[in-house]
């Protein structure tokens, strides 16, 4: 018994740390957001003069919309192309099935280095150039794979007797995609739509190979704020930033439990 409780306790410890490690940083980073000191000088003096600060900092502001407006566009379209492709590989069986289906692991395990520097070639080479246009068009090509894969984890719960059931009830394939499929597969595909939205949203690497000056994404105007000099606004807007990401995720659990129930 004392050696089961001594490896408990030592299991409780290695998780409290682990967690401290984790959300530490981000909790003495919201602390200094009201820190009225630029150099993070010990007592804390609390004030709001950051946030104040930062609703006239334009460059941050533009750069937060253009990420959020990128993030949310590609989320639909890589959640709306990734659940159509998970659909069509769980359904119907045809040549080359295996290689596309893994096919769809090199791009998340490629590093993004080496996938930006691609694609600002490519982009280049077939004249779409650079810009938010083409931010757009790399991150849905990053967020796929990882919607793909989660509705796909999904759709493996799934039992294809229903769909049979529901069309010899005389239900037409958009019949049972919509009442039978798509109820059941919903959390996969929200899972799948927060990915690709954390995926976009985080996205550097690509976004500043992409990026042009005047259009750069939320991750890439604090790359080059740091480089001109620290500010604590960079504290006031991850702080908003963690706090919406965290109230999304509440509410997504709230409504919907990953485990298969609404």
């Amino acid at each position: 018994m004392p050696i089961t409780r001594i490896l408990e306790g030592l299991g409780r410890l290695h998780v409290g740390l682990l967690l401290a490690f984790l959300y530490l940083p981000i909790v003495i980073m919201a602390l200094m957001s009201f820190n009225a000191s630029p150099f993070y000088q010990l007592p804390l003096e609390w004030t709001t003069g950051w946030y104040v600060d930062l609703s006239r900092n334009a460059g941050l502001l533009d750069a937060t919309w253009n990420s959020l407006l990128i993030a949310v566009v590609t989320a639909l379209i890589a959640t709306a192309l990734g659940t159509a492709a998970s659909l069509a590989l769980f359904r119907y069986e045809f040549r080359g099935k295996k290689i596309l289906q893994a096919l769809l692991f090199p791009p998340i395990a490629i590093p993004w280095l080496i996938t930006g520097t691609a694609m600002l070639i490519f982009f280049f080479g077939i004249g779409i150039g650079r810009g938010l246009h083409a931010i757009l068009l790399g991150h849905v090509a990053l967020a796929l794979p990882y919607v793909i894969v989660v509705v796909s984890a999904r759709l493996h719960t799934f039992a294809p007797e229903l769909e049979e059931a529901a069309r010899s009830l005389g239900a037409n394939q958009w019949q049972v995609t919509a009442r039978i499929t798509l109820p059941w597969i919903m959390p996969g595909v929200i899972a799948g739509a927060l990915f690709a939205f954390a995926v976009s949203f985080d996205q550097f690497v690509v976004s500043y190979f992409l990026s042009t000056p005047g259009e750069a994404t939320l991750p890439v105007e604090i790359y080059a704020a740091i480089r001109k000099g620290f500010t604590p606004e960079i504290n006031a807007i991850s702080t908003i930033i963690i706090t919406v990401s965290m109230g999304l995720m509440l509410l997504a659990a709230r409504f919907f439990r990953f485990g298969g129930e609404k």
